[in-house]
């Protein structure tokens, strides 16, 4: 074992200052039924080159984003993150500091949670934000579990709408509580009024903006809706670049708004790790979950930063935490507050025009193709398409053309049969009209 740095001199010191002959004395306790005859059947140790070698063999196997033109989407982006976010984040003050438990040493990370708050709060059009959650979908079933404390209420409406992932989680945390949840089917065209479903008992109804297949929807009427029955209405956001050009949804009348990071500062990375973002109206801030950051000012009157209401499982007795969520994501919420502070709000706006520009101008080129529907009549930078074939087939075969299309439908629902033929499309500022084109023309092509 030549990576271990123990000598056979050393094990006998050890064993013999605890009083054991032999190191299998150590595992008497198990059964010998249980133990292993021999060594485990896998290769035997390599070198590091050759350990390289059969590494980097085996990652060349994937065909990812940053080697195909990418048109995927729902719910994780691919945008242009600056070379100088990844520098700063890995300045040795920002990758290796931990929880921020002592304010007086730990000013500067606090300091950018805090502003890392501000900008989710303006971008939302909510009055407070936490320092973040693990990801756009715990966030948004912590956001099921705040607004059941907060009306004291168990049953919960879920648009068909929402991305089924997210829908996924909100019921393996409401499995726990014994939380009815009503969840509508998924309506590709565009969803229907959703405000019938709300009664007395209703503690919330969560909705997507955009929806999973693109769709923008106005929730004002909804959001009252659902305060007239004492219910709260919950925004995902999955693509907050999208906040760079739609109406905020606070200014809707949101009651708590989460949604998913990513997009700023953090890249894909293979699907993690990614950045939730939670924000909700000031009146229910006691019951919001994870860490909060404040501003303040010391004993001589200097602005300094704390930690506060951070009623989580760690600091507070846990039947009364608000969340067993057990940390921000801290490194990621640092690279989306400086890719944000970098663009501005005259840059994420000019960000998001190019984003639906691109998309608008990619919808154009793939509806002209003979056969293909386009679903989504209003929306950012992703779509819906319905094809004359089953969507997978058609992703498999554009792949082998070098174009990463889109998620098929059945990727997000098995079973569906009326969704297979669903395409959900993506265009970013990184996707050239070339790579367009080529879509465009190699889509026709699979699909004569």
């Amino acid at each position: 074992m030549r990576y271990l740095p123990l000598t056979e001199a050393d094990r006998a010191e050890m064993l013999a200052a605890i009083g054991a002959p032999s190191v299998d004395a150590l595992f008497r306790d198990v059964p010998e039924s249980a133990r292993l005859s021999g060594p485990v059947d896998l290769p035997a140790h390599l070198g590091e080159w050759e350990v390289d070698q059969a590494i980097t063999a085996l990652a060349a196997k994937n065909r990812h984003s940053g080697a195909l033109a990418s048109f995927l989407g729902a719910g994780a982006y691919r945008h242009h993150v600056p070379a100088a976010v990844d520098h700063l984040i890995q300045r040795s003050e920002f990758l290796t500091s931990y929880t921020p438990y002592q304010p007086e040493i730990a000013q500067g990370t606090l300091q950018y949670l805090f502003e890392f708050q501000t900008q989710v709060g303006l971008l939302t059009g909510m009055e407070v934000a936490n320092a973040s959650m693990y990801d756009g979908s715990t966030a948004c079933a912590e956001a099921v579990e705040m607004a059941r404390r907060v009306t004291g209420r168990h049953r919960v409406v879920l648009s068909g709408n929402l991305h089924p992932h997210y829908a996924a989680v909100v019921k393996t945390l409401a499995a726990l509580h014994g939380t009815e949840i009503v969840a509508e089917a998924p309506a590709p065209s565009g969803e229907g009024d959703l405000a019938p479903l709300l009664d007395g008992t209703t503690a919330c109804v969560v909705v997507q903006y955009p929806d999973v297949f693109g769709h923008i929807r106005d929730f004002s009427a909804l959001a009252r809706e659902a305060q007239a029955k004492g219910a709260l209405l919950v925004v995902v956001v999955t693509e907050i670049v999208s906040l760079g050009a739609l109406v905020p949804p606070g200014e809707m009348g949101a009651d708590i708004v989460v949604g998913e990071g990513q997009s700023l500062g953090v890249g894909l990375g293979y699907g993690g790790p990614y950045l939730g973002l939670f924000a909700a109206k000031n009146k229910y801030v006691r019951q919001m979950p994870g860490r909060l950051c404040g501003q303040t000012v010391d004993a001589e009157g200097r602005r300094g930063f704390v930690l506060t209401l951070s009623t989580r499982e760690q600091h507070i007795r846990r039947e009364k935490a608000t969340s067993n969520i057990c940390t921000n994501s801290g490194l990621c919420s640092l690279a989306f507050t400086i890719h944000l502070s970098l663009l501005g709000e005259a840059g994420l706006t000019k960000l998001a025009a190019l984003n639906h520009a691109r998309a608008v101008q990619l919808a154009e080129k793939l509806a002209t193709v003979p056969g293909v529907t386009l679903l989504t009549d209003a929306f950012f930078n992703e779509f819906a398409l319905k094809l004359p074939k089953p969507a997978d087939a058609v992703v498999e075969a554009l792949v082998a053309r070098g174009i990463l299309a889109g998620v098929p439908g059945a990727r997000l629902w098995p079973g569906r049969a009326d969704l297979a033929d669903v395409l959900l499309v993506a265009a970013t500022e990184t996707n050239s009209l070339a790579e367009c084109d080529a879509f465009a023309a190699a889509l026709a092509e699979v699909l004569a």
